[in-house]
Parts: C-alpha cells; sequence; structure tokens
C-alpha cells in the first residue's frame, strides 16, 4: 500500500513508497481503519527535525478519520463500515486519570512508546502516536478511535482530531473561559485559529489574535478575532482593550519559550495564561520567583485541548453543524498522499493554515 515514510529524523522530505504493508492482522482489542483522511500537523513537522521525540524509520501523521474495515477479538460497539475520527492519546476509562475527569492524561496511553506496525522491504516503521495515518490502513487499539456519523466529511472530521480540539478545547476545558473576557492568542495556524473560535464560542468579548503572518492575520479576523495585529503592536493595542491592566486569558500556540513568555507578559495580575504550542525538550522559559508568587497569574499546560475524545469531539462536531465552528475554512488545501511534501514545505513558509492528505 501507498505511505510517507521518515528514515530519518533530520531530512527534510517524506518518501513515498507504494510497498508499505501492515504487519499483522488486527489483533485483541484492535482494529484496523482504512485512512480517508489525514492533517498535516505541526507535529510532524517537530518530529522531522527533532524538535519533539519518536522512532525512526517511521510512518508521520496523527491527525486523521477514515473507515473501518476490520475488528479483532472481543471488540464490541464498533463493526466494519463505521466511520471514525482517530485520537493520538486514547483514553482507557480505567486509571486515576481517567477515573478523576482528564482523560487526556490517561496513564496508560503514551504517543511516544511506539511498536513496529509497518514494513517497508526489509525495514520495520513505527507508527507516530501509535497512529501513523500517512498510509493506507492502520491498525489501532479500538480506544484510539471514536465512530462518527457517516455524513461528516472525512477532511473536516480529521481535523477534529488533533488541531481543532487541541485549540478549542484549550479555550473551553482548560481556560475555563469566562463570557466577557478579553483574550490574546499568540500564533495563528490551525491549533491558534481553532483557540480563536473556541474562545469566541464561550463568549470572549475582545479577542487580539498576534502573528506576523499578515495572510495568517486576516484567517484569525475571518474565525472571529476583533483584532489581529503582528507581535510589535501588542502594546497600542492592549492599551485600548484593558488600559495598560492586562488581559484575563493569554494563549501560546506557537510553543517557543519567547512567545510564552510574551503571553504571560500580557495577561493580567490575577488572570490565567495557557501553553498550548508543543516546545522541545531543550527549551526553558525562565520566571522570577517573585513575579510568580505575586502577580498569582495561572500558568497552565493544555495537553490536547484537556479533552475527553469519547465526549469532545462529538461537541465539536454539534458546535460544527449549528454553525458556531467554521471548520471547513481552516482546510486550506487537499492534496493526495504523492504531493505531501508539497505541503510540508507550504508549512514551513508559514503559507496556509492546514493542509489534509486525501486517499481514495
Amino acid at each position: 500500500m501507498l505511505g510517507a515514510v521518515l528514515w530519518n529524523v533530520g531530512d527534510e522530505q517524506l518518501e513515498v513508497r507504494d510497498d508499505l504493508e501492515l504487519v499483522a492482522a488486527p489483533g485483541p482489542g484492535e482494529v484496523q481503519v482504512r485512512v480517508r483522511a489525514a492533517g498535516l500537523c505541526h507535529t510532524d513537522l517537530s518530529i522531522m527535525d527533532g524538535t519533539l521525540p519518536s522512532a525512526t524509520p517511521g510512518v508521520l501523521g496523527h491527525e486523521a478519520a477514515g473507515e473501518v474495515t476490520a475488528v479483532g477479538d472481543g471488540v464490541a460497539g464498533v463493526e466494519p463500515g463505521a466511520h471514525v475520527i482517530l485520537t493520538w492519546v486514547p483514553p482507557c476509562g480505567r486509571c486515576l486519570s481517567c477515573l478523576g475527569g482528564q482523560a487526556n492524561l490517561c496513564e496508560n496511553a503514551n504517543p511516544f512508546e511506539q511498536a513496529p506496525r509497518y514494513r517497508a522491504g526489509d525495514a520495520e516503521l513505527f507508527p507516530l502516536a501509535n497512529i501513523g495515518a500517512f498510509t493506507e490502513e492502520i491498525i489501532v487499539p479500538v480506544e484510539s478511535l471514536v465512530v462518527i456519523p457517516d455524513d461528516v466529511p472525512f477532511h473536516i472530521a480529521a481535523v477534529v482530531g488533533c488541531a481543532v480540539m487541541t485549540g478549542v478545547g484549550a479555550a473551553i476545558n482548560t481556560a475555563g473561559l469566562e463570557p466577557g473576557s478579553s483574550v490574546v492568542v499568540y500564533g495563528c495556524g490551525g491549533v491558534g485559529l481553532s483557540v480563536i473560535q473556541g474562545a469566541r464560542v464561550a463568549g470572549a468579548a475582545e479577542l487580539v489574535a498576534v502573528d506576523p503572518s499578515p495572510s495568517r492575520r486576516e484567517k484569525a479576523l475571518q474565525m472571529g478575532a476583533t483584532h489581529a495585529i503582528a507581535p510589535g503592536e501588542i502594546a497600542t493595542v492592549g492599551a485600548e482593550i484593558h488600559d495598560g491592566r492586562g488581559f484575563d486569558v493569554g494563549f501560546e500556540a506557537v510553543g517557543r519559550p519567547q512567545t510564552i513568555r510574551d503571553a504571560y507578559d500580557e495577561v493580567r495580575r490575577g488572570g490565567t495564561m495557557v501553553v498550548v504550542g508543543a516546545g522541545g525538550l531543550d527549551q526553558y522559559v525562565e520566571f522570577s520567583a517573585f513575579e510568580l508568587f505575586y502577580n498569582e497569574k495561572k500558568l497552565l499546560g493544555s495537553l490536547y485541548g484537556s479533552a475527553d475524545p469519547r465526549r469532545d469531539f462529538h461537541r465539536v462536531l454539534r458546535l460544527w453543524r449549528a454553525g458556531r465552528l467554521d471548520l471547513e475554512s481552516l482546510v486550506t488545501s487537499r492534496l493526495k498522499l504523492p504531493e505531501i511534501n508539497d505541503g510540508i514545505d507550504a508549512m514551513r513558509k508559514a503559507e496556509g493554515i492546514r493542509h489534509v492528505v486525501e486517499f481514495a
């Protein structure tokens, strides 16, 4: 089958091959899925350049939707033909985190622990986040999928699986945004735009998007931002909105120490700052001990939008059906798998928002 392989960390492009094979049929508790659409996520770039860890050689892709083709022994509630969204943090439903309402922190779900799932020639290949969606067929634990209605387009369902859930969830779940809040969002890629939409749904009064890209700022206004500015303009706009006190809530959707620090500084005393971007293990942000206690700002991480995908995927889709979330506009281009490197190059140049690879 077709697939896109990352052979080594640091490779600039993926190798598209037509000789990938699954190493085994679905085992007990596993499901085989025909991938119908997979989003290109910045996480894939972070794996390629070594910012985030993943086993190589491997098949990237973790934001995906498809159709069930086979199920293993002991699988209940999922049948061949079902349409599904994949989740890279599959909640077991049994651990203390899941039982305590923090399914995104499931103790039995580690996207960085992988076993080989494919073979290309003599090489065994690892699936990114135990999904590896840049190929035609995948096998995952049944906990890694959520069944959705058949009328949801696959390219829409795919982006719900990571970018949309991460961003919308950060606003609604992690921050617990209150109506009338003033909000600043650093970074207007797919995740940042989803934060903006989630903040709008939650009732933000002023919603400032910060990004150096003019095209992304324009997209942010389309998605509901009240202001879209370059980084150097934040002081002027902030003074107009909050008279220098700071924003109620700040979000960082880039994953860089400087923008994390900037977003923290723009939040008022007693406010909340949420780190949504995935930074590197060797990247550090510096705060003084005095400012942390004196300003009483809440500094929160947000993994996967603090979401339980079994509940929140359907909540996002209901908001989309109601016209409250614009998911179609997030998808800038719809590519075929041989064109995947075109989408990767475009992401590196910050052109477009979300590229989705579609399979026949």
